[in-house]
């Protein structure tokens, strides 16, 4: 019986650890959200180290603050976006892609999770404040580091050797006898 691409081993094995990633990374996203909700709701931020600080800010929009007021619309993306990656990770032939994808998926699924259940008017909760970049939470780092992942996993795809036309030795420079090896240094191995 031969196994088709959905049955090949250990897919079972890889799809549960991306789902408990993918519930790893939604349910801290949402702790630390109801966490700083309840803790800083008096609008005083509060110092972790150097330039960290953790303050309770709601964004309507994107990343970086863009399209403010497009919570509906952003929803309606990041639904069909979860739904690609799920359908990614499910085809993935390389567990460090499927486990990039998670990530991803995850703080997805984060951040959608306060647009449609917060009693904030589709914002999401943000409170990761280092002073030199936008306000962002643990959703939003999960998709970074992810989409990082995502992109080192397909810039080093497969190695597949280049193959003269008759399939015969991968091709490299030249097409000469091959060159002495350090265990046979004269050449001499496998000459008539």
């Amino acid at each position: 019986m031969s196994e088709g691409p959905d049955h090949r081993p250990g897919v079972l094995g890889r799809l549960l650890v991306t789902g408990a990633l993918v519930l790893a990374v939604v349910a801290a996203d949402q702790a630390s959200k109801s966490w700083v909700v309840s803790r800083l709701s008096d609008g005083r931020p509060f110092h972790v180290i150097w330039r960290l600080d953790l303050i309770l800010e709601f964004n309507s929009g994107s990343a970086f603050s863009l399209a403010q007021g497009w919570a509906p619309f952003l929803a309606v993306v990041a639904v069909l976006l979860a739904g690609g990656l799920v359908v990614a990770i499910i085809r993935s032939r390389s567990t460090f892609l499927a486990l990039a994808l998670a990530l991803v998926l995850g703080g997805a699924l984060g951040n959608l999770t306060d647009r449609l259940f917060r009693s904030h008017r589709g914002a999401v909760v943000d409170f990761i404040a280092l002073h030199f970049w936008p306000t962002f939470n643990l959703a939003d780092s999960a998709i970074v580091v992810g989409g990082i992942a995502v992109a080192l996993s397909l810039w080093r795809g497969p190695r597949v050797p280049l193959t003269q036309p008759d399939g015969d030795r991968a091709a490299s420079v030249g097409t000469g006898p091959p060159e002495p090896s350090m265990a046979d240094p004269t050449g001499e191995r496998g000459r008539p």
